[in-house]
């Protein structure tokens, strides 16, 4: 979705959620000259002023403060997610564009609402991850369109490992509905596959939960045992509408950690970076070849807050973004198929398609200020 220019100068941003990442996007926001953090707010309002505190931003308070402040343009959703949608509708109506955490919200059906209420006002809306648009992502991006492996025939990805019970200390959430290893750590996953290879056209999938409760292992709640009310193993077969298949298992059950991201295609395989990350390395195999090269890794490796900055000049130049809401809810889509294949075992197809977001020009660069 495009939308007309609007106003001139960087930006004015409130990030609503102070919970543990948005230290990370208060950190890289604050670098990019194109927007400007100008609040923060949070149901825990001491924890809000605590966060302005730390990071020098003006105002802090409740949503309901924050959305009225006229010089708040784009409202950055980092909240739970049992919470994205009423948060992300609230700044719609308050005439605020928006950017979430993934996913967009728990449900595609809740999602569509939320982007028909942009669409109706003349917003935009944008999600993440925005990991795709880092070096590695992007780099792999251009390897593929450039042959190096032929044409791309399959891709298999993995991750899987203990959950993240044992470092954060308060895990509950990721062991909610819209949270385990598929809508928690398959946005990465499957957002760079999309980009990759198109729109999702049919999925198949089984999967297993191994405890009913879990502990937290760090931090005020250490000890303490909370339920596990989602799958906590998923295997998926997936077929993109491009003909290329993936095969893509997310874990929270396994005591050997593994990343791995593969695409084969006719000449040869690509190693592709951990899609939770913005760097590299990237590596070749080429077909008949015993090592593995490594190939250039060219872009960005801020951090968080990439697609913040793609969105605030695409809402100032009347151009489309690209970790937009259409592309987050379209691997919301696919989760919610995977989820509904394995519960069914049952192959499950997607009623839409959606074109993958453009590359970023390899000299793009979010540090320069091009809205004055």
């Amino acid at each position: 979705m495009t939308a007309a220019p609007v106003g001139s100068g960087p930006v004015g941003v409130a990030v609503v959620g102070a919970g543990v990442i948005s230290a990370e996007y208060l950190r890289t926001l604050s670098g990019f000259p194109d927007v400007r953090v100008v609040a923060v707010a949070d149901l825990d309002e001491e924890r809000a002023a605590a966060a302005a505190v730390t990071h020098g931003i003006p105002v802090s308070g409740s949503l309901t403060e924050v959305l009225a402040l006229p010089e708040v343009e784009l409202v950055v959703n980092l909240t739970v997610p049992v919470a994205h949608a009423q948060v992300a509708t609230a700044a719609l109506r308050a005439g605020k564009h928006v950017y979430g955490e993934k996913p967009i919200t728990l449900a595609p059906g809740e999602a569509e609402k939320v982007l028909a209420e942009a669409s109706e006002r003349g917003l935009l809306v944008g999600n993440a991850p925005d990991t795709f648009l880092g070096a590695g992502l992007q780099s792999a991006l251009r390897a593929v369109r450039a042959g190096h492996i032929g044409a791309p025939v399959a891709a298999t990805t993995v991750t899987q490992g203990m959950g993240p019970e044992a470092w954060h200390p308060d895990p509950a959430f990721f062991y909610q509905p819209g949270a385990g290893p598929l809508f928690d750590l398959g946005p990465y996953y499957l957002t760079s596959l999309v980009a990759l290879f198109g729109g999702v056209e049919q999925v198949a999938a089984t999967a297993a939960r191994a405890r009913e409760e879990r502990i937290v292992g760090s931090g005020p709640k250490a000890g303490q045992a909370f339920p596990v009310d989602v799958p906590t193993h998923l295997s998926s077969l997936i077929r993109f509408a491009s003909g290329v298949r993936a095969a893509s298992t997310f874990s929270f059950d396994s005591a050997l950690p593994r990343i791995r991201f593969e695409v084969t295609g006719t000449e040869g395989t690509l190693a592709v970076p951990d899609p939770n990350t913005f760097g590299g390395p990237l590596k070749l195999l080429p077909n008949g070849s015993g090592e593995w090269c490594e190939l250039p890794v060219r872009g960005r490796t801020d951090g968080r807050g990439l697609g913040v900055v793609d969105m605030a000049r695409a809402l100032r130049n009347g151009t489309a973004h690209r970790a937009s809401g259409a592309l987050a809810l379209h691997v919301l889509q696919t989760m919610t198929a995977i989820a509904r294949s394995a519960e069914r075992s049952e192959f499950t197809s997607l009623a839409t398609q959606l074109v993958p977001p453009r590359p970023l020009p390899e000299d793009w660069d979010p540090t320069e200020a091009t809205l004055d």
